[in-house]
């Protein structure tokens, strides 16, 4: 990515996360409330992820899960119980992503990129796949919009958190490096539309090398 992509880039985030929290940040506060209700606990959930170079950065989601001690996996399949009544409908319609439109207008995040891991998995990165760590964390973007299901990808597999490092992360890596290296604006505005119309842009692809689809 050109110095002049980043700066068009960052000056698209910072326009768009401005005008969608003038246009939604009613909702997200009518949203944070009913999952305090829901959860029993603070309607907003912040957990430190990797960003740009490696920084550590606290994304701020809605929150959709309660706390149950016993589970300590961060891992979420589509049937975990920790998902409250409310924070099923959130993560269907990815509305728990919402409060991240802050962090894009901090410079944290951008609307599209690598979703940002917790620690420790960007240390697994070597060669050119570091490349990654080298543009912000987006809301959405190509590994995104492939694993869209990846709850239910997951809830396939006795062990997720072994399939999940295993198969779905080298995946995204690849994905994101993809992403990397034919970085255009113009994709960028693309991978937008395609999340909020739902469009299922990888399903083929996805089912051709996963055997998995939904219904």
């Amino acid at each position: 990515m050109s110095p002049a992509q980043r700066i068009v880039k960052r000056l698209f985030d910072i326009t768009f996360s401005l005008i969608g929290l003038l246009l939604f940040g009613w909702l997200i506060m009518f949203l944070y409330i009913i999952a305090a209700f829901d959860t029993k606990l603070s309607g907003f959930f912040i957990q430190e992820r990797i960003g740009i170079h490696g920084r550590i950065v606290r994304i701020i989601k809605l929150r959709t899960m309660r706390n149950i001690p016993e589970i300590k996996t961060s891992i979420t399949t589509a049937n975990d119980p920790r998902i409250s009544r409310f924070g099923k409908v959130f993560r269907k319609l990815k509305l728990d992503e919402l409060p991240q439109l802050i962090n894009v207008l901090k410079g944290d995040m951008s609307f599209v990129g690598p979703r940002p891991d917790i620690p420790g998995y960007a240390d697994k990165l070597e060669g050119r796949d570091r490349e990654i760590l080298n543009i912000r964390p987006g809301i959405t973007g190509p590994a995104s919009l492939f694993f869209r299901f990846e709850e239910g990808l997951l809830s396939n597999h006795e062990n997720p958190d072994v399939f999940n490092d295993s198969i779905i992360w080298p995946k995204k890596v690849e994905l994101n490096r993809e992403y990397v290296t034919n970085y255009s604006l113009l994709r960028d505005i693309y991978y937008i539309f395609v999340t909020i119309l739902g469009i299922d842009i990888y399903k083929n692809k996805r089912e051709a090398e996963f055997e998995y689809s939904i219904v």
